[in-house]
């Protein structure tokens, strides 16, 4: 396999680590909010996030410092991602009542 298309291949690995991370990590939150034992949750989740994480830069990276950095890349931009189709819906604030303070 050629040169650019291995470093391709690192960086969609990445993305997809990243959005198997970040996704993890919004699933989580949702979820551990109304847990009975939330602190299980993000720790089991963070164990879990992190181990697969690792190892997936790991594997990708095959002890070539390129290929990490691409894959880090693609890491990130799936923090993006994920962060732009995880947004929740601003409200409108109501400004125009008026707010008495003190003297």
């Amino acid at each position: 396999m050629s040169e650019i298309a291995t470093l391709v291949l690192a960086w969609l690995a990445g993305g997809v680590i990243g959005i198997f991370f970040f996704g993890g990590l919004w699933w989580t939150v949702r979820r551990a909010v109304t847990a009975n034992q939330p602190a299980l949750w993000f720790f089991g989740s963070m164990l879990l996030r992190m181990g697969i994480a690792l190892a997936g830069f790991y594997v990708v990276s095959n002890r070539h410092l390129d290929r990490l950095l691409l894959c880090l890349l693609g890491f990130f931009l799936a923090r993006m991602v994920v962060m732009r189709f995880t947004r929740t819906p601003e409200k409108p604030t109501c400004l125009t009542e008026k707010v008495s303070h003190a003297p």
